[in-house]
């Protein structure tokens, strides 16, 4: 909870924004709105700051543990909605303004944007720091350079000069550790379309390439039309496709993995039924009834009838572990974990009995839930999960407490199971 003196002051912030969202800008002509403009990006410089400094001791005291998360950046995914990068950026400025003092104060009068935290952020990294002392940089004086110059130059001068610090601090470069240099990330689109972007090592480029130049090489049909990216592209997705249906991969959560597509019965049997909504894969895509009736020519398919007592996927006392047919309708319905602020997927979760099997409750529909390990362990560790008559999860605390998603400054107070 907040402080006494914390919940005054936000609160005048808050009365404040309210005054500034009800003044007509309609009237107002060039020279008042850039001087409004003006105040308000350092005004929100400023309270970036103080964010990230709050993060930083909320990183400092383990205080996303209240919640039930490990980290501060995963607090920030999940109860602020800010996507991964996003979170990972405040994290790395509050340690940032906490390693180096100078940039702080020059961020709290707002000279500092939050782009230019995010530049500097990377002289407050563990390992900078330690080579710092090592080579007993005027740690001082870098401080003082980077807040003269994030506050009073160009952002792209403060890039270079970031650059030329680090690139001083590791003249030889790093050293040549191939899983270091490796990254794959994935971006999904509104369409459910998936772009993807990655960095290898030359070992790992090298293997890369010869498994998708085999699969190009060994579909060469007269008249191919596709360009070489498209031939690429298939020859991924083909790999892919081969490795699945070989069943070797590792297992996801008691099964073997494979391609999800949750449909409605009459969409998937009506040839006439081709909505672009009509279906939904394991990974959160939509995706038509016509494509999902592709999908299944050479797939299993499970009929799931799911009841609000789970009258029918009822296997009651005689087995602890969840079925399949159980754990398909768990993930229909479920989504992924159930814990408030968490997002991991369904492949990441396990069943988890609201009754503890041990205790005689039921392995069934209405007493499993699906939760990531982590909440897992939160559930069994005095945190408690309820599905209220609407169908929506509700996390308490060890205490009782409803942990709640932001917005909160206009919220009831937290309720607890006894209120």
């Amino acid at each position: 909870m907040c402080s006494i003196g914390a919940a005054d002051a936000i609160a005048r912030l808050a009365a404040a924004l309210d005054d500034l969202a009800a003044q007509d800008l309609t009237a107002a002509f060039g020279p008042q709105l850039i001087d409004r403009l003006g105040l308000l990006l350092v005004a929100g410089n400023r309270l970036t700051a103080e964010v990230a400094r709050t993060v930083r001791q909320g990183e400092l005291t383990g205080a996303a543990e209240h919640d039930g998360q490990k980290t501060m950046a995963s607090w920030l995914r999940g109860h602020a909605r800010l996507p991964d990068p996003a979170a990972k950026r405040l994290v790395a400025a509050g340690r940032a303004l906490e390693a180096l003092p100078a940039v702080a104060a020059a961020a709290a009068t707002g000279a500092v944007p939050a782009e230019a935290l995010a530049v500097i952020a990377p002289v407050a990294a563990p390992g900078k720091l330690a080579a710092a002392a090592a080579q007993e940089v005027d740690l001082a004086g870098v401080d003082a350079a980077l807040a003269e110059v994030a506050a009073t130059r160009p952002h792209e001068e403060l890039r270079q000069v970031m650059k030329h610090y680090l690139a001083r601090l590791d003249p030889d470069g790093p050293e040549p550790d191939p899983t270091e240099g490796r990254s794959l990330t994935f971006v999904k689109h509104a369409d459910g379309s998936l772009s993807f972007r990655g960095q290898l090592d030359a070992v790992g480029g090298e293997k890369f390439q010869t498994a998708v130049e085999s699969i190009v090489q060994a579909s060469r049909p007269a008249g191919d039309l596709r360009t070489r990216a498209q031939q690429s592209a298939d020859a991924l997705v083909q790999l892919a496709d081969n490795a699945l249906a070989a069943g070797g991969l590792p297992i996801l959560r008691t099964h073997k993995p494979h391609v999800v597509v949750r449909v409605d019965l009459e969409d998937l049997i009506d040839p006439a039924a081709a909505g672009p909504g009509a279906a939904q894969t394991g990974f959160g895509t939509i995706i038509s009834a016509a494509r999902a009736r592709w999908l299944a020519c050479d797939g299993g398919i499970s009929r799931i009838v799911i009841g609000p007592d789970g009258e029918v996927l009822d296997y009651g006392r005689r087995q602890r572990v969840s079925p399949p047919p159980l754990r398909r309708a768990l993930e229909a319905r479920d989504r992924g974990c159930v814990f408030t602020g968490c997002h991991a997927p369904a492949h990441w979760c396990d069943v988890h009995h609201l009754v503890h099997w041990i205790d005689g409750g039921q392995t069934n529909l209405g007493n499993c839930a699906l939760l990531c390990e982590r909440h897992h362990t939160k559930i069994h560790h005095g945190f408690t999960i309820v599905r209220d008559a609407d169908g929506r999860w509700h996390t308490y605390r060890p205490d009782g407490t409803e942990i709640l998603i932001l917005p909160r400054i206009t919220e009831e107070p937290e309720r607890s199971r006894a209120g």
